[in-house]
């Protein structure tokens, strides 16, 4: 599996149901109406395998990946909104 590269203007979220940090990210990118695809990593194998491949091997989330397809662990509003042109 690779990364799943979002389309301009909108994320991937890679999360769990338990994570904090997760929560407040999703809320502020709905509260400023950008697109995001929320990813468990608890629930799709592929996907915690490459969110330890851009994280030095943690399961770390939020890990966000953006239109460019880079990624970012646990990222701001506003280095999201900065990196997707917002």
């Amino acid at each position: 599996m690779t990364n799943r590269i979002p389309t301009a203007g909108t994320v991937t979220m890679y999360s769990t149901t338990w994570c904090g940090y997760c929560r407040r990210l999703k809320s502020q990118l709905d509260r400023e109406g950008i697109t995001v695809e929320v990813i468990d990593i608890e629930r799709d194998d592929d996907a915690a395998v490459y969110v330890m491949q851009v994280n030095g091997g943690n399961q770390t989330v939020p890990t966000v990946v953006f239109p460019d397809g880079s990624a970012a662990t646990n990222p701001s509003l506003a280095e999201v909104k900065q990196r997707i042109g917002a």
